[in-house]
């Protein structure tokens, strides 16, 4: 570093120097032309592209062939600028080192590095929602796209090759590998994770196959798809595949010491799935006392989801070690009761003639396995106390509202009959001193 005034001014003194130099030179002018040139043609082209390829100017209607890949190709339109400017940059420079008397492409280089570092953010902004996938993409994708692009990948990938982190056996395990471990890992389990979702939606949406059938297929197809995966990556990344026999004894040791309900957990799903003491769609009383449909079995719980629309995790271990009640597990129909109070002086040898007919009209009202019927259960204090038995297929919530429906068969039944409902009645006595 410069310590006084002389030496400063000798620093500067060089660089203007050098500064004259660049401009007294063919070579740096033509550089510096033709990255002006790519700048200013860059959106004119982009402009032209728009307006003369359809693909481009209008968002694809939701009817057409091959939807996916027209939106992607509109959207990619938002950095078509950038991508030309790339490629104008990268054919100036290998026209300038083409023509002998310049020879020299350095600085175009420079700016089509800093174009493709562009490029890749805004790719990486454009098609990328989830921040953190974002920001991996950003810090991993840009730093390789300008090492590539100045061309130092081949020295990189000697450092990498060459340093060696640990050995599996007999086989060395270099610092490439574990890059290739963590980028091709990310790729191939990123994409699985959605082929899981769309695989697992079309074995689900087979209206052929039983609803326990699906699931155990779904199941299977995720384990199998993950295994796949985990075997694709660890070649992808150089790793010997007797590797796995450490990772599964790593595994195994871990269960050992702590991942003893996971593993539980995991071995109850697949017992449930098989078995098929709860299926999807199942309405189950849990032992603490909530209820719900069993939306989903995964591998670590249950998803329950309550009648107003609330999700509980069920670890897997609740259904094969407590005691719970599953209401439609072998039969959907379930039995239910309105009551209702007449007053002492009702004919009641009459309502069962008025009301049981009325019952049956309503749509959901089944005649299997009993007819619905009239009991008699309790003398009250204000009236007669009676309940209405019936079934129906299906849970009292949401759309199927049966005990509600029937709470008003009921009263238009009485009330058009002239038998009303008794009220609490007290009896006040004034006593006078």
């Amino acid at each position: 570093m410069p310590t006084n005034k002389a030496e400063i001014q000798a620093l500067f003194n060089g660089w203007m120097e050098q500064i004259i130099a660049w401009a007294q030179s063919p070579s740096f002018l033509a550089q510096m032309g033709a990255i002006a040139a790519a700048i200013i043609l860059a959106p004119i082209i982009a402009r032209i592209i728009r307006k003369k390829i359809f693909l481009f100017n209008a968002p694809p209607a939701d009817d057409v062939k091959y939807l996916a890949l027209r939106r992607i190709l509109f959207t990619s339109g938002q950095f078509l600028r950038a991508l030309i400017l790339v490629i104008l940059l990268a054919i100036f420079a290998a026209v300038l080192k083409s023509v002998e008397s310049l020879g020299q492409d350095g600085f175009v280089k420079l700016a089509q590095s800093l174009a493709t570092v562009f490029l890749i953010f805004r790719t990486i902004k454009v098609f990328v929602s989830d921040p953190l996938v974002r920001k991996i993409l950003v810090w991993t994708l840009i730093p390789l796209g300008l090492i590539i692009s100045l061309g130092y990948l081949d020295e990189l990938t000697n450092f990498l090759e060459g340093a060696v982190v640990f050995k599996m056996g007999d086989a060395p395990i270099s610092l490439m590998s574990l890059v290739k471990l963590g980028l091709f890992g990310s790729l191939f389990f990123w994409l699985g994770g959605i082929s899981n979702k769309r695989g697992q939606a079309a074995i689900r949406s087979q209206e052929s196959l039983d609803a326990g059938v699906r699931e155990i297929v779904a199941k299977i197809f995720q384990i199998g798809l993950f295994a796949i995966l985990t075997i694709l990556v660890m070649g992808a990344a150089n790793i010997p595949l007797s590797g796995l026999v450490m990772v599964f004894s790593a595994v195994a040791l871990g269960i050992g010491f702590g991942l003893q309900p996971i593993a539980a957990n995991f071995v109850s799903g697949l017992i449930i799935l098989f078995d098929r003491s709860v299926r999807v769609g199942d309405f189950v009383v849990l032992p603490d006392g909530q209820e719900g449909f069993v939306e989903a079995i995964n591998m670590r719980n249950t998803v329950v989801e309550t009648t107003d629309g609330k999700d509980i995790m069920v670890p897997n271990t609740k259904f094969t070690e407590e005691a719970y009640e599953n209401w439609t597990h072998k039969d959907p129909r379930q039995r239910y009761e309105v009551y209702f109070k007449v007053g002492y002086e009702t004919d009641v040898d009459r309502l069962e003639d008025i009301l049981i007919p009325e019952i049956l009209k309503h749509p959901s009202v089944l005649r299997e396995p009993e007819m619905p019927d009239l009991e008699l259960r309790s003398f009250g204090e204000n009236g007669i106390e009676f309940a209405i038995e019936f079934w129906c297929s299906g849970i009292d919530d949401g759309p199927n509202k049966f005990t509600s429906d029937l709470n008003f068969v009921v009263w238009r039944a009485l009330r058009d009959n002239g038998i009303k409902m008794p009220l609490p009645q007290r009896v006040v006595q004034n006593i006078k001193g």
